[in-house]
């Protein structure tokens, strides 16, 4: 599963040819989510209140290039990472 951005030790990543709905994976130590990309929803999983913060809204500030990178992971092509939080 490539890893599509890091930050404040949060890991994100797609798999490729996942399946529907469009989402991305949040990991924080031994905390994981999935989240619905158009929603910004937690789909399943947990992560602890201030890290499900900064990942939604790393989220909405890339949201768009989100929607992209799922579309390249559904047809398998490569995936290019998405710049962190500051």
């Amino acid at each position: 599963m490539p890893e599509i951005c890091r930050f404040y030790g949060i890991v994100i990543r797609m798999y490729f040819d996942d399946h529907n709905p469009p989402h991305f994976h949040a990991v924080y130590a031994e905390y994981e989510a999935r989240i619905d990309i158009n929603s910004l929803g937690v789909l399943s999983g947990h992560l602890p209140a201030r890290a499900l913060g900064l990942v939604s809204e790393w989220a909405s500030l890339h949201q768009d290039e989100l929607r992209a990178l799922w579309q390249d992971a559904v047809d398998l092509r490569p995936l290019h990472k998405i710049d962190p939080l500051p």
